[in-house]
């Protein structure tokens, strides 16, 4: 920079008008434009702001009320010097307040030695071609043993449906609060799952809920696979009448997979019977990552 340059801004600053609102930058006008071209003093912005605000009795925000005098008063003015006669007139709406979810904890990796270690929930959904609507059906899934432990059926599936089948699963293998090595609890990322309600469900129950990272369902293969066989054994299988006929359908094959179902990965026997087999220590567990 020239030395003259940086001497003309010292005394450029030093000549500034002290009584300004704005030292470090132009003077702030005292004024606005109408449409026609003439000028409308900020006094008189703020009364219409005042009338706006009181004639129509609804509390519009700074950004609204800058369009209404654009519209209703034929001004030239911007949201900015808007909001700050609000600011200074105190009728500013208040902000709202973010609610605050659960703290996410990204699933990874782990390895399973044994069940109970480990569950996945997820949800899927049918269609009833005779009462033109769907059906939801959400199921947790012991990722060592393969059991479908428990699950919800209905015609809607929120997140109180999902921490009732998390306690039934509980109730179903016998673990409480206070247990050691509860399982813990794999998620992706659906509404019934990120709400406040399932997750204080957990923390009220002593588990650890991880949520999959955004479109890796692979971190969820095991209730993903089990979803494959019930669409292909099942839902593709039979066209769904009514929602009773889908009680039934769905309560048969829910019973056929956990008691009769060869599962491959299970050497060849049921989901029940291996995990009967594992708690009688009739052989050695393998353990694998999931």
């Amino acid at each position: 920079m020239a030395e003259s340059t940086y001497y003309d801004n010292i005394k450029n600053k030093r000549n500034l008008d002290k009584s300004s609102n704005n030292p470090n930058g132009r003077p702030i006008p005292s004024y606005s434009y109408h449409l026609s071209g003439h000028k409308v003093s900020d006094v008189q912005i703020k009364e219409y702001l005042m009338e706006l605000v009181n004639g129509d009795g609804f509390p519009y925000g700074y950004r609204k009320l800058a369009k209404c005098l654009k519209d209703e008063y034929l001004l030239k003015i911007n949201k900015k010097k808007v909001y700050r006669f609000c600011k200074e007139l105190d009728i500013l709406r208040r902000q709202r307040k973010l609610k605050k979810h659960h703290t996410r904890k990204l699933a990874k990796r782990t390895k399973v030695t044994n069940s109970n270690q480990l569950w996945e929930m997820d949800f899927k959904y049918g269609y009833i071609k005779g009462a033109d609507q769907f059906f939801f059906q959400l199921s947790l899934i012991d990722v060592f043993d393969r059991n479908i432990i428990s699950y919800h059926l209905g015609l809607s599936c929120k997140a109180e449906d999902a921490a009732r089948v998390l306690k039934n699963a509980l109730a179903q293998r016998k673990l409480t609060k206070g247990m050691d090595n509860l399982p813990t609890i794999r998620t992706d990322n659906g509404p019934q799952f990120v709400s406040m309600l399932f997750g204080n469900t957990c923390k009220s129950l002593g588990l650890t809920h991880q949520r999959i990272p955004v479109k890796t369902p692979n971190m969820n293969e095991h209730i993903e696979s089990f979803h494959s066989i019930l669409e292909r054994d099942c839902y593709s299988m039979n066209e769904f009448n009514s929602y009773i006929q889908v009680c039934e359908i769905i309560s048969e094959n829910m019973d056929y997979y956990n008691n009769s179902y060869r599962h491959e990965s299970l050497n060849d026997i049921s989901t029940s019977n291996f995990y009967q087999a594992i708690q009688n220590k009739e052989f050695e567990p393998k353990e694998f990552i999931a």
